[in-house]
């Protein structure tokens, strides 16, 4: 029997380190299962844009270095655009639909105490593509204005803002809502808040690293860097080497799994201040408290 994790309870910043890698581990199975399904046809996609992108990347190269033909370059180079658009439309829309999925799986695993809907999951992913799509533009912009203004404030703005697409999920708000309200959320908690998503990003930091490493070591070794017989044309080769691109097709896919960490910790802290703020799950548990004396 699996252990039932409460998420609607009020945790310390150890146990939502804990509990985050407890529920994965937990439901690993099912859920990577409903990931796969919902997930995974535009993961594909996204690989196989990426594997082009990079093959036509280093064909441009290649033709820079050796002087093609000016039609060929030209015609390489529009190629490049049209792939590289379509892999940046790939790479939204998996990151937007992979913590959808992620936080609507652990909303009907919280409502069903442990158990999951998946024609409910999945009716909600599609359902809330919009927002998230809206939500992550209002986001992006003001991080990244944040970050312009002297570095500090996008570091204020990130903390809050972090935790609005699971208020988007949980408290089934709109995008300027969940937006507006994570401001709230996060008052007087800022700094337990970044202590707890900067652990989470140093872990999921170090293990991205760690995936990125084998396409780091097979690029040096086949550019000859240690033995110091580097030259022009094996650069070039490196970018149309199977071998490479499937390192790096393997580093980007499990960068975006690994990724999912810090989605469900953002759950975990949600649902940690909102208990502390609003005693959401404490009014729960009276409530049926309550129907079960009245049956």
């Amino acid at each position: 029997m699996k252990t039932y994790i409460e998420f609607k309870k009020k945790r310390e910043l150890g146990d939502i380190l804990s509990d985050t890698f407890a529920f994965l581990r937990n439901e690993f199975k099912p859920f990577f299962n409903t990931f796969l399904k919902i997930v995974g046809p535009y993961l594909l996609v996204m690989v196989i844009c990426m594997a082009l992108y990079m093959y036509f990347a280093g064909n441009s190269f290649n033709n820079l270095l050796l002087g093609a033909g000016s039609n060929n370059e030209a015609i390489n180079f529009a190629t490049l655009f049209v792939v590289g658009f379509l892999y940046i439309i790939a790479v939204l829309v998996v990151y937007v639909m992979s913590q959808s999925t992620t936080l609507h799986y652990i909303k009907s695993y919280a409502n069903g105490k442990g158990q999951i809907n998946f024609d409910e999951i999945k009716s909600d992913v599609y359902k809330k593509f919009g927002s998230f799509i809206g939500l992550g533009f209002l986001v992006g912009i003001s991080v990244v204005i944040g970050f312009m203004l002297c570095f500090i404030p996008g570091i204020y703005l990130w903390v809050p803002l972090a935790l609005s697409f699971s208020i988007l999920v949980f408290s089934d708000k709109g995008a300027t809502d969940a937006y507006g309200e994570s401001f709230a959320l996060v008052k007087d908690e800022w700094w337990i808040t970044f202590a707890t998503l900067l652990i989470i990003g140093i872990i999921v930091g170090v293990a991205n690293y760690a995936f990125s490493i084998p396409a780091q070591v097979y690029q040096i070794a086949k550019m000859g860097i240690f033995s110091g017989e580097m030259d022009a044309e094996t650069v070039v080769d490196i970018f149309k080497d199977p071998i490479y691109l499937l390192l790096n097709i393997i580093s980007a896919v499990a960068q975006f799994l690994l990724n999912l960490i810090s989605v469900v910790a953002g759950a975990f802290i949600y649902f940690n201040l909102n208990e502390k703020k609003n005693f959401t799950g404490t009014y729960e548990k009276i409530q049926n408290l309550g129907e079960i004396r009245d049956n």
